[in-house]
């Protein structure tokens, strides 16, 4: 069975670093001289040749074939439901269908106006759902398989039961199992079990999907695939689009809520007012009464803030960021804290061996050849050991057996491989962290800072005796040498660090490899407190030390992947929104557990599997648009949600006033649904899409409930003292009409205010905005054929004015209003 050594660096495997199998010069084999590496698509080494083609083509007809549809989104049906079977749509269905048999067409215009948008909704939603489905088929990950002797790659739902599927550092276990090959396999079923320390798995041991691998390889045969995968089905429900709990989503079910029970004793009484102790037209009392009760639905609010998420999805699309749970753009927007992998995400993947350094008189011809076998010993390097090997290939025909392999291990920080060289003497080698492998007293150490504090990433060769799995085999190690490597840095993390700085969000650098080194990396690319390092064995245990440490210090290194876990638990107990990025299975626990997980899209399946957001262009510079976008959407949503609330709010308190004073309900649904078109659907739908860089803040309900309250307070007081005032000046005929229509004016102004207010700070559009929308209302009273359409005529000129100025002092306690709020409640 072929023997594996894991990448020997700090640092997790890189799965981008890993080049095709033809790149690679050579495997040495416990049970050969030489034997080539089998790339994807040749003949596989081993005694499992996998299922034959007539096998699997027999399985596929049984339909044993693991056919569990993995979905990144709602499906059609799915998105026309939620988006037409709504408890507000059936309400005002119902209300619009009565009014299509009691009253003019004018009357039921708002019934047209939620088709519109509701089939708006479904379009962006539609469209979002293209693309999620799109970018998913790009990430997906697919497992290899060996049929017919033959290792290929092969999509998920294309495994059927009896494959045999090759697994290797970083690979997700994707149906459930039994081992069938083994090489030092470690397997870590945390995200199954809450275990979190590797499995060692053996021949014979089953293991489930869900799970995935940390350390060595090998192969399993399939024993349940499909829907009998229980553990498959919960990968696929974790993985699914959904629309999962959000603090912008719950708020607004909980306004939607208390709405509701505002509307049904105030709709109640409106209708008891209007049929019963006013002696009415029948017709128009039903008429004034669905008036009263369709403004109290903020049904647009709902509506406005899946069209806003699902435009956010299309556009984070386009910059191939694959968003797999909606509200975590909404969660990156409210986070305070990033926390950073350094490999893969301020450098690249690739590495550049610069020097080795022999030490204690080691023959630097013998060093080569001890490099060549220990590169040549790992199928699947990272990119320390990729680097290795591009540094020094294997001479032909002078390849060593390997006779044992040590997988490399997050929580050793060192790898190891013993060989039987050309002339049969053995010798066995670890390769690592130098901090780790030597004492703290070896003057090599010294040497080892200086390269550190260029930036620099070091290894230490050593050579020793005994099982390469014993501890006290490293304590007496003989150091042979330094490797020194220098990595790549990303051209883009530069700006990116410079506008989460900007932005007031901290960034911790949270790394395997030496902290001085890491230090120096990210002071190169200028981030902010570089200088403040740690070395994370010197850590505190208790969690409220190290959440005071993590608070202090920006750059942490022999970062272990519990302490990863831990580290994100102690920086939420201090109230911090975290999100952490990475690429490796050292990653996955702190991805999980952070508010917000960010992946890599070239890294392990296992990381992919738990984030939230993958970057498929491996980009790190893609976050601030994510973030920029969540703001966007947060930003917007609340500007929008206070108008909204404001039309509930003066509606509820007009349906009271009417029911307390006895008089007519002044509006017709006509009147409100232009009013609500022009102050309210344009507007929001423009100002939910527009730029807003505003930061995220908590507490939406009542931020937005601060402003919509005295708001609408204010615009149901001026609306009503208006059309008493008209009731004593219009007498006669026609007078109804005449003090909606001063009401009506009223009540404009006043929502056009409030308009004006949210639409601040002003641009050159948003003015163009408002004034839009007073112009098609100053149209609408001008023009007759409007006029005798929305049944709006002014009649004189006392009480317009008289309209006029009470719109103009309810402005003016608008704006102290607005200002009283914010200077007793800042943001």
């Amino acid at each position: 069975m072929t023997q594996r050594a894991v990448g020997p660096s700090g640092d997790e495997p890189n799965r981008s670093s890993v080049p095709s199998a033809t790149d690679r010069p050579v495997m040495i084999d416990a049970g050969s001289e030489l034997d080539p590496v089998h790339p994807v698509g040749l003949p596989a080494p081993g005694g499992g040749r996998g299922l034959t083609a007539a096998e699997v083509a027999e399985r596929i007809a049984r339909g044993e074939v693991n056919d569990v549809p993995v979905r990144s989104s709602r499906s059609v049906r799915e998105i026309v439901r939620a988006n037409v079977f709504t408890r507000f749509n059936l309400i005002i269905g119902v209300l619009w269908v009565i009014m299509l048999f009691v009253a003019p067409i004018q009357d039921s215009l708002f019934g047209f106006v939620i088709i519109a948008n509701t089939g708006i909704g479904i379009v962006q939603e539609w469209r979002a759902k293209k693309t999620l489905d799109s970018l998913a088929v790009i990430g997906e990950a697919k497992p290899t398989v060996r049929r017919d002797g033959v290792a290929a790659e092969i999509s998920t739902s294309e495994i059927v039961l009896g494959d045999l599927v090759e697994l290797g550092p970083g690979d997700k276990v994707v149906v459930d199992g039994t081992v069938a090959e083994a090489d030092s396999l470690e397997i870590d079923e945390s995200l199954l079990t809450g275990e979190a320390d590797p499995v060692l798995k053996r021949a014979g041991d089953p293991v489930m999907s869900g799970s995935f691998v940390v350390a060595g390889g090998g192969a399993f045969a399939a024993t349940k695939v499909g829907r009998e995968a229980y553990a498959a089905q919960l990968a696929e429900e974790a993985s699914r689009f959904t629309l999962v709990q959000s603090e912008l989503r719950s708020g607004i079910s909980t306004i939607l809520k208390y709405v509701t029970w505002m509307m049904i004793p105030t709709a109640i009484g409106l209708i008891l007012s209007q049929l019963v102790v006013k002696d009415h037209n029948f017709k128009d009392s039903i008429a004034r009464t669905v008036g009263g009760i369709v403004p109290m639905i903020p049904e647009g609010l709902v509506l406005l803030t899946s069209v806003a998420f699902a435009i956010g999805v299309v556009r984070l699309g386009r910059k191939q960021c694959l968003v797999q749970e909606l509200p975590a753009i909404e969660g990156l927007a409210r986070v305070d804290v990033v926390c950073l992998d350094k490999t893969g995400t301020l450098t690249e993947g690739g590495m550049d061996v610069t020097e080795v350094r022999a030490l204690n008189g080691t023959d630097e011809p013998y060093l080569r050849r001890v490099l060549a076998a220990f590169g040549a010993s790992d199928p699947r390097p990272n990119a320390s050991l990729q680097a290795i090997i591009d540094a020094y290939p294997v001479p032909a025909g002078e390849g060593w057996r390997v006779t044992q392999a040590l997988p490399f291990s997050s929580a050793r920080k060192y790898s190891g491989a013993a060989f039987e060289e050309a002339q049969g003497q053995p010798s066995g080698w670890l390769l690592g962290a130098p901090d780790v492998l030597l004492p703290e007293d070896d003057p090599a150490l010294g040497e080892i800072e200086q390269l550190n504090q260029q930036g620099l990433r070091v290894l230490l060769l050593a050579r020793v005796d005994g099982p390469l799995d014993d501890p006290a085999t490293a304590t007496g190690a003989d150091p042979s040498a330094l490797i020194v490597l220098e990595q790549r840095l990303r051209p883009d993390a530069r700006e990116t660090l410079a506008y989460f700085a900007d932005q007031r969000v901290a960034t911790k650098v949270i790394s395997g490899d030496n902290a001085v080194s890491v230090g120096a990396v990210a002071a190169k690319l200028g981030l902010p407190g570089a200088e403040h390092t740690m070395d994370a064995r010197k850590l505190p245990t208790d969690p409220d030390a190290m959440a005071t440490a993590m608070e202090e210090n920006t750059v942490f290194g022999r970062v272990t992947p519990q302490q990863k876990r831990e580290m994100v638990a102690a920086l939420q107990s201090r109230g911090h929104t975290v999100a952490m990025t990475g690429d490796g299975v050292n990653d996955v626990l702190a991805l999980k557990d952070a508010d917000i997980g960010v992946s890599m899209g070239s890294g392990s399946e296992a990381t992919r599997a738990v984030a939230q957001i993958v970057l498929l262009n491996n980009s790190f510079a893609t976050l601030p648009s994510v973030v920029a976008e969540g703001r966007r959407v947060i930003g917007n949503i609340t500007r929008v949600a206070t108008l909204f609330l404001t039309k509930t709010v003066y509606s509820v308190l007009l349906a009271v006033l009417v029911v307390c004073f006895q008089v007519e309900y002044p509006f017709l649904p006509r009147h409100l649904t232009l009013l609500s078109t022009l102050t309210i659907g344009i507007p929001a739908f423009f100002l939910a899409l527009a730029p807003n860089k505003e930061r995220a803040h908590p507490h939406f309900v009542r931020r937005v409930m601060r402003y919509a309250v005295p708001s609408g307070t204010i615009a149901a007081v001026a609306t009503f003292a208006t059309y008493l005032i008209a009731r004593h000046v219009y007498t006669g005929p026609g007078s109804l009409d005449a003090e909606t229509s001063a009401a009506t004016l009223t009540l404009f102004l006043v929502s056009m205010w409030v308009l004006a207010i949210i639409a601040r700070p002003y641009t050159w559009w948003r003015i163009c905005l408002v004034a839009a929308m007073g112009v098609a209302f100053l149209i609408v009273l001008v023009v007759p054929w409007l006029q005798d359409f929305f049944a709006l005529k002014l009649v004189g000129a006392q009480m317009p004015w008289t309209a006029v100025g009470i719109a103009v002092i309810a402005s003016a306690a608008l704006e102290y209003a607005w200002r009283l709020v914010s200077r007793h409640f800042p943001v």
